[in-house]
């Protein structure tokens, strides 16, 4: 629901001093310093003032000087009866001190008065006071009327004039506090995500490397509950250590592509292939062009695991890598032509599998998995 117009207060930041430039406020404290020495300067030197009825009205200023201030603190608590009854002090001390001779203090109270109630209060309390300060300060000033309606008018304008400037940098307060607010919120999200993308790298990366090692291992224990020659166990063995080493170099390379430092993604899948799988192939199509550090990444891990799973599941199958770069997306497609099922099918859950679809999403790609005409067959698409 919208807050009426009449009733409603400036806001805190608009009736505080936040936002108000250094020579803005020294200006300002100068002009109260003025108006105050003034003030007490005519007090003093009025020539129909004497002893204590100057006594009397220098103290009359301090007590509107603390009126003042109490006002100013009241109106930004947004407490309207106290607000309302120190301004209806303050402009019954202003007749008081014209009751006792003491005009130019009457007249800078009046429209003091008026000016501040336009400028701090609701609308609704604040033109009544306004319109009686002023009012009393036409009664009571000798000038000619078009002279006074101008002061009036100019001291009604001015109030709302600091009102509107008072609203504005508020709002700009709260414009400026918001954005810190999300600024903060966007920094925030950024470093959760970056944290998120480098557990998911070492994360991806240990994964392809201990399965690569669990694959010979296993080997190596059913060769040797088989009874095999030393041989073909110490094979699957040096194969494992092979892979142990090349996980650490593999450990390494994504610590270097957290910092920035990719090999190129052609050169990548070429020494991938050579290392994996025996007589596979790599066609690269498209026009070349550097992807983003977390499609880069993608197609790597992916290219991984679906080597990986074609070792696994399906050794000795003939396998084709396929890197397209299209206009608006980079295609990784890696098929193999099938092959017997291998000693270690069964193992794994299907991780392997998910993880990549999970990467592919969160960069708004796709991954499809399943049999192709003659084996298995994995393509990734990711915006590139």
């Amino acid at each position: 629901m919208r807050e009426n117009a009449w009733t409603r207060w400036p806001s805190r930041e608009a009736l505080g001093h936040e936002g108000i430039s250094v020579p803005r406020r020294l200006v300002g404290r100068a002009v109260r310093v003025l108006v105050l020495g003034l003030l007490l300067w005519s007090t003093f030197h009025d020539g129909q003032v004497h002893g204590w009825v100057a006594v009397a009205g220098a103290g009359g200023v301090v007590l509107a000087g603390g009126l003042a201030w109490a006002f100013f603190r009241t109106t930004l608590q947004h407490r309207l009866g106290v607000s309302l009854a120190l301004i209806l002090l303050l402009t019954g001390l202003a007749a008081a001190a014209h009751a006792a001779g003491f005009g130019s203090l009457t007249l800078v109270v009046w429209c003091g008065c008026a000016i501040v109630a336009l400028e701090r209060m609701p609308l609704a309390a604040a033109l009544p006071v306004a319109a009686a300060a002023l009012a009393s300060f036409a009664v009571v000033d000798d000038d000619k009327v078009l002279t006074i309606g101008a002061t009036v008018g100019g001291m009604a304008l001015a109030g709302y004039t600091l009102r509107l400037d008072a609203e504005a940098r508020g709002n700009a307060q709260r414009l400026l506090a918001q954005e810190r607010a999300a600024r903060a919120a966007e920094a925030e999200s950024a470093a959760l995500a970056e944290r998120a993308r480098i557990a998911r790298e070492i994360h991806d990366v240990l994964a392809h490397s201990l399965s690569a090692q669990l694959v010979h291992l296993e080997a190596a224990r059913l060769l040797i509950e088989r009874g095999a020659d030393r041989g073909q166990i110490l094979e699957r063995v040096v194969a494992a250590r092979g892979m142990a080493r090349d996980g650490l170099s593999e450990t390494r390379q994504a610590l270097s592509a957290l910092r920035g430092e990719l090999t190129p993604l052609e050169d990548f899948l070429s020494g991938l292939v050579d290392t994996t799988a025996d007589g596979a192939e790599v066609a690269i199509t498209g026009e070349r062009r550097p992807l983003s550090a977390e499609a880069s990444q993608a197609v790597r891990r992916v290219a991984q695991e679906a080597l990986t799973n074609v070792r696994k599941h399906a050794p000795g199958a003939r396998v084709r890598v396929r890197l397209e770069y299209g206009a608006h997306e980079v295609t990784l497609d890696v098929r193999d032509t099938g092959g017997s099922p291998g000693e270690l099918t069964g193992a794994g859950a299907g991780y392997g599998l998910l993880g990549m679809r999970e990467r592919a999403e969160l960069l708004g790609g796709s991954l499809r998995a399943g049999p192709g005409e003659e084996g298995f067959v994995v393509t990734l698409k990711v915006p590139a």
